[in-house]
């Protein structure tokens, strides 16, 4: 099954279900949210989450393209990616968690042909604030899924304010041979589906009141369930970036973990453009250029004639076309080459600067903010260069 065939099978399940498709919105979060982008499915509904009606009703599905950096170091491993697309269903005020559960067990063994025996789940504990989610610990041991008992591990958050409550993952056993241990224990249980009872809201003092309605809010990483079906080692495998596998390596010889890295950031830097951002210093601006500068660092390690002008235009328009943007390629490529020249050109700066007797020995606090107000050097910049 490839990546388009799953989401018309997901959402064409919940639609079944009595859920309404809503269109996903881009990275860019609604206004008055204090994120810079996306990074969740619920993030356009956090209004009616907390209460407010919806227009489509209280069963709702859609595909959400999201943005992390939280995740940047982790980038390059077999299941984290930048820019990524979220699966999610949503009852507002509806049904409750075991329902969510039995539906999402449902579509995995029946409508997605998983085997249940590579399937394991986590369920929340408890603390001295809130009690434990017997619920679904019923509901998983009823079909007979090993669970395991956590805290921290399933008590979901948007942050430090706003809808929280426990939730419940959903694990498939990713390694050779059968299942072994817990997802918390062995890493090859790789959490696909994360079912959230937004139960609370946290209040700037970390306490927690109850929501005026108990909702269930789910999410499922496309990539990563993509490419676990198709019996791939990571989300690099999967079919959505066979594209990527085809062209970069002929055109940039990189080790694996770099190939990884340019890959993803190249593709999140399209997927931001064609959503509207340019490049800045500050604010979303900045994760673009980061993205950039991070990307050009390990492209010109081996390589400095290395250039993003040559990057294959069936790329640009592969991610373009999938993420159905409207922005024209040639127009991707020349934001891209202009940055990378703007990069070169201060990568120039720095290594003058850095040259200076003043900066030859062990940098101070004091030294990297006078490098960075006034010679425009951010410290992960001065970092890489030092290690030259």
């Amino acid at each position: 099954m490839d990546t388009e065939q799953l989401v018309s099978t997901f959402v064409e399940y919940f639609e079944e279900r009595g859920h309404r498709r809503i269109t996903g919105s881009t990275l860019l979060p609604p206004p008055g949210d204090p994120v810079l982008f996306t990074t969740s499915g619920m993030h356009p509904l956090t209004p009616y989450l907390e209460g407010r009606p919806h227009p489509l009703g209280k069963r709702l599905v859609n595909v959400q393209r999201c943005l992390r950096t939280t995740d940047l170091d982790e980038v390059g491993d077999a299941t984290h990616l930048t820019v990524f697309e979220m699966l999610g269903t949503w009852s507002l005020g509806d049904y409750e968690g075991p329902v969510s559960l039995d539906w999402g067990y449902g579509l995995l063994t029946e409508g997605l042909g998983v085997d249940p025996g590579l399937l394991h789940a986590t369920v929340y504990a408890g603390d001295d604030r809130t009690g434990p989610d017997t619920a679904s610990l019923e509901l998983w041991q009823g079909l007979g899924v090993p669970t395991e008992l956590t805290v921290e591990d399933n008590w979901w958050s948007n942050g430090p304010v706003g809808p929280c409550g426990p939730d419940s993952e959903i694990f498939l056993w990713s390694g050779d041979g059968p299942p072994r241990s817990t997802p918390t224990r062995d890493d090859r249980w790789v959490e696909v589906w994360n079912h959230v009872t937004m139960s609370h809201h946290r209040l700037d003092d970390g306490s927690l009141v109850p929501l005026p309605q108990r909702n269930v809010d789910t999410g499922l990483g496309l990539e990563r369930l993509a490419s676990l079906l198709q019996g791939r080692s990571s989300v690099f495998d999967g079919d959505i970036f066979d594209p990527w596998r085809r062209l970069v390596p002929p055109l940039w010889q990189l080790d694996e973990p770099s190939l990884r890295l340019v890959c993803d950031h190249l593709r999140s830097a399209v997927v931001i453009l064609g959503d509207g951002v340019r490049p800045a210093n500050t604010g979303r601006g900045y994760v673009l250029r980061r993205l950039m500068r991070r990307l050009l660092t390990v492209l010109w390690r081996d390589d400095p004639t290395r250039d993003v002008g040559d990057l294959p235009g069936e790329l640009v328009r592969h991610t373009l076309d999938h993420f159905r943007q409207d922005l024209p390629p040639d127009r991707v490529r020349q934001v891209l080459v202009e940055e990378q020249h703007r990069f070169g050109r201060l990568l120039e700066r720095g290594r003058h600067v850095l040259a200076r007797p003043r900066f030859r020995g062990p940098l101070t606090e004091d030294d990297l903010h006078y490098l960075h107000d006034t010679h425009g050097l951010p410290r992960d910049l001065i970092t890489s260069l030092r290690d030259e």
